[in-house]
Order: structure tokens, then C-alpha cells, then sequence
């Protein structure tokens, strides 16, 4: 007796697991087109950064040799008719975006995993008096013009002498959600509203135009986005393994340092990530902060929209050709250790 044959189908998988025909067809024809919108847009900064002036005033061509004739002028005109100001701001961009995506990374983990295991429990009261002594120092110091440290110690020394004295009179406290709540609304404020108090403030100090200025800016506005991710996943985490590591004798700091970061690495390397994407594209913060100093790369593009000549679309499109290569290098360094802690994270012991 003859085994019977098997019938071919579109819409019916050869194996169990795996796609139909039909369904295969579809999926990769939705993500080729899917790709092909995505890369278009680099595809066009490319192409545009190898035109003439004219090949660029005469309309969309995509392929060189064909439509036009590629030249390297703008490619000669950034790296050496102005390699001293393409440098500087390409360099500026690298120690603040990274300097700021580690101060946040680590500040912002800490805080999430304290958050995470210990329960606070502020007094309402406490909070308000020190946030009315802050309006107060920066109306003393902005409008009358009082001294910035003599102020800020005025302000620490009545903190911390009526702060217990005060804190008696009410007993409502806040819990680990509002504080988190609280941390990620400062995400959700506009930095419009508050550029202008940090330019008044880091003027008062001289600080304007400098590295440090930057990055201890970008550092506090990404730093909620670091809390809110790392949080959930310090979240998922058992606690039984730190339990067992502080029964054999781990401090805190230890177990989060070899037990908790290990086991959050996809988590981490995610945050990392995301935080110095928004680190390197930050323009509203660096423009009011930064004049020629510590001018970074946003702010070099945008130059090149204001010039006598019009907007050098050339030039620009290797401006920012250049500008992402260093977010493309990081996410497919990072893209190893996600993937690692994805499988870390998936193996139940």
C-alpha cells in the first residue's frame, strides 16, 4: 500500500512552526517595503551629500552616474575648509552626550532600584517648606540680587533647623508611587518653560558655554526616563536572590553591583541607548546654553540653515550623514548585550 501524497497549499505550512507559503509572502513583502521607507530617507541624505549646487537646484535624481555626476566638494568643504568648527562641535557632542547618558544611567539606576526595594515614606510638609525655600532663594537671587552661595546656605541652614520642627505639626506622607509619579512628570514638562531659569542660573555661576553646563542639564532631564525604565525592570527581578546574597553576607551596593545590573543588562543597555539618542539630538537645551564652546552638532546643522547663501543642502545631508554614525555604532554595539539579557532574563531557575 502506497503512503499517501502530501498536497502542496498556499495557505497551509510545509512544518509544523513555520509560515504558509501565502503568509511568508506576505510578511516579507510588508517588511521590504517596510525597509525601504525606513532607508529611503538615508538613501536621500547620501546621494544629496555627493551633488553640486546645480545637480541639487535641478531636481530630485537618485542615481549617480546616471542622473548626475558625483562630487565631493561638500564632503571637502566640512572636513577641510572647516574642519576646525566640524571637529569642535563633533567632539563637544560626544563628551556631553556621553557624559550626561552615564551621570543619568547612574544616578537614575540607583534611584529606580532604591525605589524599587525600600519603601519612603517623605512628610508633605518637609517637601513643601523646602520647595518654598527654593522659590525663595532663586526670587532673592534673581530679583534682588543677593549673593548665590551666601543664599544657598541660608536656605540649607533653615531647611535643616525647622525642617524637623515643622515636620511634626502634619503626618500625611507620601509613598514610593508618587515619589516615582513625581519623578516622571518632570519628563512630561516642556524644557521651553524652564530654559530661561537655567540660563539665568548657570549665567549667575559663569558656567555658560561650558561642558559642565550641558551635561549636568541633560543629565537631569533624561534622568526620569532612566528611573521610569529601569524601575519595571529592577521590578521583575526576585528578590529572593538578593535575600540569599545579603544572608551570605553582600552589602546593598554589592548586590545591586553583582547580582541586580548582570540580570538588568537588556533593561540597561535599552535605557543606555535611548537616553544617548536623546542626549546626541538635544538642540532647544544646546542652543540657549552653548554659543561657540561647546557648540555641538544640532547646532551645527542648524547653522547651515541661516547662511547668506541660503541652505546648504549639501553640505547639511554630510553634516548629518556623519552626525548619526555614532547611534548606529552604539545600538549595534548594545544590540549583543540586549539580546543576552533578553536570554538571561528568559531562563527561570
Amino acid at each position: 500500500m502506497s503512503a499517501p501524497t502530501r498536497r502542496y497549499s498556499l495557505f497551509e505550512p510545509n512544518k509544523i512552526g513555520e509560515l504558509s507559503p501565502a503568509a511568508k509572502f506576505i510578511l516579507y513583502s510588508f517588511l521590504a517595503a517596510w525597509s525601504l521607507f525606513v532607508l529611503f530617507p538615508i538613501y536621500w541624505l547620501l546621494i544629496t551629500s555627493f551633488k553640486t549646487p546645480a545637480a541639487v537646484n535641478n531636481g530630485p535624481f537618485f542615481l549617480p552616474w546616471v542622473d548626475f555626476q558625483p562630487s565631493l566638494h561638500a564632503w571637502r568643504d566640512l572636513f577641510i575648509l572647516d574642519f576646525e568648527d566640524t571637529f569642535r562641535a563633533y567632539s563637544n557632542s560626544i563628551i556631553i552626550a556621553v557624559s550626561s547618558t552615564a551621570l543619568s544611567v547612574l544616578v537614575g539606576s540607583m534611584a529606580a532600584y532604591s525605589l524599587s526595594r525600600i519603601e519612603f515614606a517623605p512628610n508633605l510638609i518637609t517637601i513643601l517648606y523646602f520647595v518654598a525655600l527654593l522659590i525663595g532663594s532663586c526670587v532673592a537671587i534673581g530679583v534682588y540680587g543677593a549673593d548665590l552661595w551666601l543664599t544657598l546656605a541660608v536656605a540649607v541652614a533653615l531647611f535643616f533647623l525647622l525642617a524637623r520642627a515643622v515636620g511634626k505639626l502634619y503626618t500625611v506622607r507620601l509613598k514610593n508611587g508618587d515619589i516615582l509619579f513625581w519623578i516622571i512628570s518632570q519628563r512630561i514638562l516642556a524644557p521651553i518653560v524652564v530654559v530661561v531659569p537655567i540660563y539665568m542660573m548657570f549665567q549667575s555661576v559663569r558656567l555658560l558655554d561650558t561642558h559642565i553646563a550641558l551635561i549636568l542639564t541633560y543629565a537631569v532631564v533624561n534622568m526620569p526616563i532612566v528611573v521610569w525604565l529601569m524601575y519595571d525592570f529592577f521590578s521583575s527581578i526576585p528578590r529572593d536572590l538578593e535575600e540569599s546574597a545579603q544572608i551570605d553576607g553582600a552589602t546593598m551596593i554589592m548586590t545591586f553591583r553583582e547580582i541586580v545590573l548582570p540580570l538588568s543588562r537588556a533593561g540597561l543597555s535599552a535605557t543606555t541607548l535611548l537616553v544617548m539618542i536623546f542626549a546626541w539630538n538635544e538642540y532647544l537645551l544646546a542652543l540657549f546654553i552653548s554659543t561657540s564652546n561647546a557648540q555641538t552638532l544640532p547646532i551645527l546643522v542648524a547653522a547651515m540653515n541661516a547662511g547668506e547663501r541660503g541652505i546648504l543642502w549639501w553640505t547639511m545631508s554630510v553634516a548629518i550623514i556623519v552626525m548619526i554614525i555614532p547611534v548606529v555604532v552604539l545600538a549595534v554595539v548594545l544590540q549583543k548585550y540586549i539580546t543576552k539579557g533578553l536570554l538571561v532574563g528568559a531562563v527561570k531557575g
